[in-house]
């Protein structure tokens, strides 16, 4: 059965979030809300600040304005395992794997903080049924996966501890178009079953778009439209800056998303 909505409960809220790099300011006073079993897309062109918005929320950053709160807890700047420990999974771009490691190993690595050999156990079995070709290889080396197996040993890796909500950081850059549509069908399934809280930075804008509750669009490290995602697929001045020709990077070509 489908996992009821709760959109009036926010789940994650970031306000007025000023960060960025040395001294060099990336974001400037971005604000996002995301309600329990919500699919949020950030959108934007490069530079834009989407990927700095997830590390400032999983404490890789720490912000020099602003808060970022979680259950109604502020969590700003706390340390990243501590932000892991509250609910919060996390995938970075890039698939990044632990190469030398079997699979199971990686798994293992995700559910370090889950002290119950029990549990653990229970949520490699899940991620198995999840994702089977995982299980298949279980016993085989990280790096010699597929990319497309890479990214879903990622992102398994970070649904180790049953996160309330997931960040995804490009989960389809650099995929087959199989392995593309095999992610955007995961989350869908992760939020409809789960009941999980999804918010995915995706360069596929209109894909993105496509299965996601709201949207947000940044520019500049701020905000500039925000929507039903249905709705910026529609919108005007969306589709003319950011939908009418889209570089998607699938098998290392250039394409129409």
């Amino acid at each position: 059965m489908a996992a009821e909505r709760t959109g009036d409960h926010t789940v994650l809220e970031i306000g007025d979030i000023a960060a960025g790099y040395g001294k060099i300011e990336i974001l400037h006073g971005v604000s996002l809300r995301i309600a329990l079993g919500e699919v949020i897309a950030i959108i934007g062109p490069n530079g834009a600040g989407k990927s700095t918005v997830l590390k400032t929320i999983m404490g890789y950053l720490r912000p020099s304005r602003g808060h970022v709160t979680f259950d109604g807890q502020d969590i700003t700047g706390f340390r990243t395992d501590l932000i892991v420990g509250r609910g919060l999974g996390y995938v970075p771009q890039g698939r990044l794997v632990f190469p030398l490691m079997t699979v199971r190993e990686n798994l293992d690595m995700g559910g370090y903080l889950e002290r119950d050999a029990g549990r653990r156990a229970q949520a490699v079995d899940w991620l198995f049924t999840l994702f089977p070709p995982l299980g298949e290889r279980k016993t085989q080396r990280a790096g010699s996966l597929s990319g497309g197996e890479q990214q879903m040993l990622a992102i398994a890796r970070a649904l180790m501890l049953r996160p309330r909500l997931l960040l995804l950081d490009e989960p389809s850059l650099g995929l087959s178009p199989r392995y593309v549509s095999l992610v955007f069908e995961k989350i869908q399934e992760l939020n409809r079953e789960q009941g999980m809280a999804i918010v995915m930075v995706e360069q596929n804008a209109r894909r993105a778009l496509e299965i996601a509750d709201r949207g947000y669009v940044l520019d500049v490290g701020a905000n500039r439209i925000e929507g039903a995602g249905r709705d910026l697929l529609d919108d005007k001045e969306v589709k003319r800056l950011y939908l009418g020709y889209q570089t998607t990077r699938i098998a290392g070509h250039r394409a129409p998303a």
